[in-house]
């Protein structure tokens, strides 16, 4: 299957430059060990305990009224609640972290709290698939002195839950070296306070039509389109947050019927792509060249990533990118055309930065592919036909001529969601021009 990088850079691979915040005059990060007087609390006291069992860091450097947070948080993109396929509601986001301190901190634990209540605990080897240091690999919990990570989340709420208004982090942090009372050997950080986004995500109808269309790469676990946070023109993105890869399974749950390396193996490819809601093309590249399927292309600048492609302004500073078309423009759109609901945008190709064909499909807070938060959208309707049985099967479907093994549990109409990784769904039919 196109791996579906649409705009993808690479998924947090570059090392940023930490800023030193702990300076040597008296810091609490200098070589020398503080001489403040501990708080008369003592750590191995239940009471002053985190929720993770270290001390908590609501204990404030006396006098100050501020806490020591060796380990800096921040959100990316305040979250916006979306109802899912799966019957839950979804704030998927992203935090930002940074070891300010000379020595190595592991994150052990994680807690979202919205508005005073739990909503999220991940601990030990749950943490894992979810954090990744910068040039470390997905699952690496340990921040070097001055590293930077990512820790991205999936908040899911029963249907009947309040969504809150507000979050707040607690990061468990473990440190290689104790110096108390400031750096003990485990800490729980209250981190990143966020005000939940309340604008409502984006309805919109699907940008494909017919049966058997497989969402292959989405959210909200932490596939390759939710770890794409690219460094851009000197902050990160996250523009596919919610972006999903569509390929098309046939009678046989097989996603080709041929070698990968040729593309008369993808049925789907060249098949209509349909606008998902009224507005402008305000980009519109067509002159980038179909790939060889079956390997990853090399040598891409950064604005050939998407490929042939056209952003769409749907209003409401929501733009939507229909990614890797066929080149040539065989409709013959141009910039400022005004589409409509339902009108053909483009075909289905394989340009750009992808190893089969593929539609890559994703709203956006601006009209750069790449230079944008991704933003998330629910369907009007559509109807789940069932899920690819896990990642595993995923991939052996992705590989050649092989079914793909689809459960049809929970199968049936969706009114108003966004579809998540692994569905299959039938599209109502286009449309008559």
């Amino acid at each position: 299957m196109g791996k579906g990088r649409g705009g993808r850079v690479a998924a947090v691979g570059v090392l940023l430059a930490v800023v030193t915040v702990l300076a040597a005059c008296g810091g609490p990060g200098g070589s020398a060990p503080p001489t403040s007087t501990p708080s008369s609390a003592s750590a191995s006291d239940p009471s002053t305990r985190g929720p993770f069992g270290g001390p908590s860091a609501s204990d404030t450097t006396p006098g100050t009224g501020s806490t020591f947070t060796p380990v800096t948080a921040s959100v990316l993109a305040a979250p916006i609640a979306v109802p899912a396929s799966d019957g839950r509601v979804h704030l998927a986001y992203e935090l930002q972290l940074g070891n300010t301190i000379g020595q190595q901190a592991t994150i052990t634990g994680v807690e979202v709290l919205g508005d005073g209540r739990s909503l999220l605990r991940l601990d030990g080897d749950a943490l894992a698939p979810w954090i990744k240091p910068f040039g470390a690999s997905l699952g690496t919990r340990a921040l070097q002195p001055g590293q930077g990570g990512l820790l991205w989340l999936d908040v899911s709420l029963a249907p009947t839950d309040p969504v809150p208004t507000q979050l707040v982090h607690r990061l468990d942090v473990s440190f290689a070296q104790p110096n108390p009372p400031l750096v003990p050997a485990t800490l729980s950080e209250p981190v990143a306070p966020v005000t939940v986004d309340r604008t409502p995500p984006a309805r919109i109808s699907p940008p494909l039509a017919g049966a058997g269309w497989l969402d292959g790469n989405s959210c909200c676990q932490v596939t390759a389109h939710r770890a794409a946070v690219s460094p851009i023109d000197g902050r990160l993105f996250a523009p596919e947050r919610f972006a999903i890869d569509y390929v098309r399974l046939d009678d046989q749950n097989r996603q080709m019927s041929g070698p990968p390396t040729d593309l008369a193996s993808y049925p789907f490819y060249g098949a209509d792509i349909l606008a998902v809601a009224d507005g402008p093309i305000v980009g519109l590249v067509d002159n980038l060249p179909t790939q060889p399927p079956g390997a990853d292309p090399e040598g891409l600048r950064l604005d050939e990533y998407s490929g042939s492609h056209v952003v769409q302004d749907i209003g409401g500073g929501r733009y939507a990118l229909y990614a890797h078309e066929q080149p040539g423009n065989p409709l013959n759109l141009r910039v400022g055309q005004q589409m409509r609901r339902g009108q053909v945008i483009g075909k289905l190709g394989n340009t750009g930065n992808t190893d089969g064909p593929h539609l890559h499909f994703h709203l956006m807070d601006g009209p750069d592919p790449l230079a944008s938060n991704g933003l998330p959208f629910v369907f009007d309707s559509y109807t789940v036909d069932g899920r690819v049985a896990s990642q595993e099967s995923l991939q052996q479907g992705a590989s050649g001529p092989v079914p793909f093994q689809v459960d049809r549990a929970g199968a049936g109409p969706q009114n108003g969601t966004m579809p998540l990784v692994l569905d299959v769904m039938s599209y109502p039919a286009a449309p008559a021009p």
